[in-house]
């Protein structure tokens, strides 16, 4: 405890002088850090938050390399990206926070979950304040981990303030243990200063867990004796409360029973202070000599993704005839087959088999435990699987629609897009988007919301048209450690067929398919706009065009578009999506600034209104793109 105290004093002098720049204290919580973390096996994970300074300094981190992370430096653990404690590293199998707080509690259900899958016997520890447990993201937690029964230790760290709100502002509950009880848990309140008790209890639970799989909330009852950050200050805070808190210092106190107890001498103490000052005096100097990061564009862009190796696995020659649903659905299955390690999640998913039937059959075939339904808490199952991927393990997440991914949309744009550009963490999950209208499905079933994610760096976006390019692409998906959000338009599951290979195969992302070829104008598309544009083309057989359908999103096959356009020297752009901010806008501008002088047109773009869409066939008629594009097409071939 009195590793994590000093060195948070010298921080705040660090501070102060401009050499970090920003501190969360944990000064008075340190009981809580220690004794949990040594409670625990060094191999099993924690899952920290910013006030947690003795978990990283119990698992023996070398300090310069905190403080080199502190600094921004290169030697730190988020090259500079990130600071304070949002980094992980499983060299010491810690998993830092990110500032939404709430995600780490559902990425501590999965990396326990893979505990129970590969029967390890293993808890994972979470840590969350009290202000964090009024957020969704911990009752989804909570409620995933009681129902599958998952190896987790709660540990909520309950300061008195949440910034400045009191306790009395952020619930109404007694205590927050309740909350674990009506989750159907064990909880329990503990003195969170007191190192004895923490130690002894939490190594009696953890021991308990490992025997006996189930998830246990613990209420660390202690107080937060600095700001919020040190910019915060502690005014708002009754100066009674600050000095009742403080006779309850975890460090003196234990330093005084081990005294009475004639277990610590003085001069013991004087060693031991001497021997950590000495220590963090000299890991600081390594960090202050330490050169300053040299920012370097390749290495920023390359640290996005995982680097993938493509390995093109080719079709046999035998095929079938399919619909687009049939061919995920063959395609998922032959990766769960490839991957042993992989785990499919989602509402409904196991033995009704999907509202779509796509995984109908699936549990007889690979169990319960690789394809699991789970409870309606979109944001806690993406975390799961973000913690599966930690874990080691692939996972599938199929959202029932693609609408309800707004639900879940925080741990898919801030946690798995940003992983491995911040700490080196790939995040290896595939979320299936049902998605798309002309089904009469109304504003929460039919949207095509693949903008929100072609925005985002970190996350690869596939969207197929054509059975074949759905069984392929889905098996690149999961091969790809990235995160994919794979789109799949339900309008075409059952109306669109094509002869497909009955054997596993793969298909790059990034490389466009080109199924019409003509010189007078360049037509690109994506999912059911490849079909209205196919349609319009067969109507009107004496416009010879190009037809370019993207496949995949991100990565986009910029040099198959921009050779057609240099070729025809007239675009259109047909998305389904609502034309404002969608992505033929940033194809628009790509053509615009890299072919402008092969221009014969300005550039195209067609899409659906600016509306939500609607549910009546009239309305959803009218809004849809369809419509208006051989209209526009034909306005653009005369300019």
């Amino acid at each position: 405890m009195l590793k994590p105290r000093l060195i948070e004093e010298k921080m705040l002098i660090l501070l102060r002088q401009g050499k970090i720049s920003k501190w969360f204290s944990g000064i008075g919580q340190e009981a809580i850090s220690v004794g949990v973390t040594m409670a625990l096996e060094p191999e099993e994970y924690i899952l920290p938050m910013h006030r947690n300074l003795g978990v990283f300094t119990s698992r023996n981190i070398p300090l310069h390399r905190l403080f080199s992370q502190w600094q921004g430096k290169a030697n730190g653990f988020t090259k500079g990206r990130d600071r304070s404690f949002h980094f992980g590293t499983q060299e010491f199998n810690i998993v830092g926070m990110i500032s939404h707080l709430g995600p780490q509690l559902g990425v501590a259900d999965g990396i326990a979950l893979a505990s129970l899958l590969k029967n390890k016997n293993q808890v994972t520890a979470v840590f969350t304040g009290e202000g964090g447990t009024s957020e969704g993201d911990f009752h989804e937690a909570l409620n995933v981990a009681s129902v599958w029964q998952l190896p987790v230790l709660f540990c909520v760290e309950n300061n008195g303030y949440g910034l400045s709100t009191p306790t009395n502002e952020q619930y109404r509950c007694k205590d927050i243990a309740d909350r674990g009880k009506g989750y159907g848990m064990e909880a329990f309140v503990l003195d969170g200063n007191n190192v004895v008790e923490v130690y002894s209890k939490i190594k009696k639970l953890v021991q308990s867990i490992r025997k006996r799989p189930r998830p246990i909330l613990v209420e660390f009852k202690t107080f937060r004796m600095r700001g919020h950050e040190e910019a915060s200050g502690t005014k708002y805070v009754p100066k009674e409360l600050m000095q009742e808190w403080a006779k309850k210092d975890p460090v003196e106190n234990f330093q005084e029973f081990l005294k009475n107890e004639k277990i610590l001498t003085e001069k013991q103490e004087v060693a031991i202070k001497e021997g950590i000052v000495h220590e963090i005096n000299e890991n600081l100097q390594i960090a202050f000599d330490e050169a300053p990061i040299e920012a370097d564009l390749t290495t920023e862009l390359h640290d996005v993704y995982k680097p993938f190796e493509y390995k093109e696995v080719s079709p046999k020659s035998k095929t079938e005839e399919l619909r687009l649903i049939d061919a995920i659905s063959q395609g998922l299955r032959q990766s769960m087959q490839q991957h042993k390690d992989l785990v499919i999640m989602g509402q409904d998913i196991a033995e009704y088999g999907g509202v779509f039937k796509i995984t109908d059959g699936f549990v007889k075939e690979f169990g319960k435990d690789r394809v699991r339904n789970t409870p309606i808490c979109e944001s806690a199952i993406v975390e799961a699987a973000m913690g599966l991927s930690i874990a080691g393990l692939k996972s599938v997440v199929e959202m029932q629609f693609a609408d309800f991914v707004t639900s879940g949309f925080n741990p898919v744009v801030n946690y798995l897009a940003k992983s491995h550009y911040r700490w080196n963490q790939e995040a290896d999950v595939v979320i299936r988007m049902p998605c798309g209208g002309g089904v009469a499905a109304g504003p929460f079933h039919s949207q095509t919301n693949e903008a929100w994610f072609t925005k985002t760096p970190g996350l690869k976006v596939v969207y197929p048209a054509f059975p074949y390019d759905a069984k392929g692409l889905l098996a690149t998906a999961i091969n790809d450690p990235n995160p994919v959000l794979f789109f799949e338009h339900k309008a075409l599951y059952r109306s669109i067929r094509q002869d497909v290979p009955t054997e596993y195969y793969t298909l790059p992302f990034g490389k466009a398919a080109l199924l019409k070829e003509g010189n007078d104008v360049t037509v690109i598309s994506y999912g059911a706009g490849v079909h209205w544009a196919l349609e319009t083309l067969d109507n009107n057989i004496e416009i010879n065009a190009d037809l370019i359908d993207l496949r995949t999103l991100q990565p986009l096959d910029t040099e198959t578009i921009y050779n057609s356009v240099k070729k025809t020297g007239k675009v259109i752009i047909l998305q389904e999506d609502s034309l404002f901010g969608g992505i033929a806008s940033d194809i628009s501008a790509l053509i615009m600034e890299q072919c402008f002088e092969h221009l014969d047109a300005p550039v195209k773009r067609v899409a659906s209104l600016e509306t939500p869409i609607p549910f009546i066939n009239q309305l959803e008629d009218q809004y849809m793109a369809k419509g208006r594009f051989e209209a526009a097409l034909k306005e653009l071939l005369a300019y």
